[in-house]
């Protein structure tokens, strides 16, 4: 068997002739206490309490975050991260004097975590660097991960993705998927469009990259970690890009190699041949710094929020559906077995087909796959909604839904 149709069959299950989605999986977190990790350090166990903040879409204590923190810092990494809090920033000086050791020990420690490990962030502002903490995911692991090669990966990153991998499986972040707090949107494939006369410039990958004029890529992180975990599907890696201003400081730092406009267009074609597909962040001003990765369903985290936990809450509703013809429809099955997100449901002996709206991102794979009797169209999503004119519009949208899940989810930690 291959690695993609190994990697198919995590998602996707063929039994008597009906093809469709696994069983989501059940949520396996096994909430625990500080007091039950005598043997952790304090300082390790209080940075455990800030990542566990629904602020930061942390997970609640639990054995697989006590592990990943442990791995991520040391003692002493961990006794000036602790003075940090969610989404507030401090500077090296602050952290030295509440953990009294000189300023230049402070920034020494800071800046290994900031740009060597990369597990934190910072910015400038008024000359003095400022660092904050950011969320395990989206955040820490990808930024850690980020890499224009495998050969460049650490023992430490190789141990961090697997115990990343540890804490993620417990489906955790299915209770920050409870209301819709849209991040992220589906690019249909641009053979499954093609001319639609409804299809607008931020449908087409091309259009949506005439926005910029910097461009850098790197190697997917989700594919990377599930290469080390000895689960990758096979498929091509160098496809998560960079667009905007933000690209250049990414290339400077090792991060992204940069690529022309047609190098990246090239890049997000290739990707659609080999079955991925194109995300964007959910607006469309091309202003500031944007990306896109090229997704699996077997290996990207996002879409497996949905393929394995059935939880949509991060994808905005996509502007166009597939529509069957039942008439031309001869049920073989290879629009089901195409379909990323096992989105559909098909009995190829009994003759049925079932479309399971909620798991659709409308990226028209399945069009693409039903290449001889053409028996599936995309339409327009009634549901849909453009995305938001900017950044700030986005985080306005978003914010609401990311508040009630994070009240939600404190409520439930308490």
């Amino acid at each position: 068997m291959s690695k993609e149709k190994e990697a198919r069959s995590r998602i996707i299950r063929i039994e008597a002739g009906v093809i469709g989605p696994k069983e989501a999986k059940a949520r396996k977190v096994r909430m625990r206490s500080i007091g039950d990790y005598p043997e952790v350090a304090s300082a390790l166990l209080e940075v455990s309490k800030l990542y566990s903040s629904p602020l930061l879409l942390g997970p609640p204590i639990c054995d697989e975050l006590i592990a990943l923190i442990r791995h991520m810092f040391t003692e002493e990494e961990a006794g000036l991260v602790r003075h940090l809090r969610p989404l507030f920033g401090k500077s090296a000086s602050e952290l030295a004097k509440a953990e009294h050791r000189t300023e230049s020990e402070a920034a020494l420690i800071m800046d290994r975590l900031a740009f060597e490990k990369r597990v934190i962030i910072s910015r400038e502002k008024d000359g003095t660097r400022i660092f904050y903490l950011m969320p395990i995911v989206p955040g820490a692991f990808e930024h850690s991960m980020m890499r224009t090669s495998m050969d460049s990966l650490t023992d430490w990153n190789r141990g961090f993705a697997a115990l990343f991998e540890a804490l993620w499986e417990t489906g955790y972040f299915v209770d920050y998927a409870e209301h819709a707090s849209p991040i992220v949107r589906y690019v249909p494939v641009g053979q499954a469009i093609g001319a639609h006369p409804m299809a607008l410039p931020a449908d087409q990958m091309e259009g949506i990259l005439d926005r910029y004029s910097s461009f850098g890529v790197t190697n997917c992180q989700c594919r990377m970690a599930e290469e080390i975990m000895g689960r990758g599907c096979g498929r091509p890696k160098e496809n998560c890009l960079m667009m905007g201003p933000w690209t250049e400081v990414a290339v400077a730092r090792g991060l992204h190699r940069k690529v022309s406009k047609k190098e990246a267009l090239e890049i997000k074609m290739e990707a659609e041949a080999a079955g991925l597909v194109n995300w964007m962040i959910y607006e469309e001003s091309g202003q500031g710094t944007s990306g896109s990765c090229s997704c699996c369903g077997c290996c990207c985290h996002m879409l497996r929020t949905v393929t394995e936990f059935n939880a949509p809450g991060n994808i905005a509703p996509p502007h166009f559906l597939p529509r069957v013809d039942p008439t031309k429809c001869s049920y073989c099955g290879k629009c089901a077995l195409a379909c990323p997100m096992a989105a559909i449901k098909m009995d190829t002996r009994g003759k049925t087909y079932e479309h399971l709206l909620l798991r659709c991102i409308g990226c028209g794979l399945c069009k693409v796959a039903c290449d001889k009797e053409k028996a599936i169209e995309m339409e327009t999503n009634r549901n849909y909604q453009a995305p938001p004119a900017t950044m700030l519009s986005l985080l306005l949208k978003s914010t609401p839904g990311y508040l009630r899940n994070a009240w939600s989810v404190w409520r439930k930690f308490r």
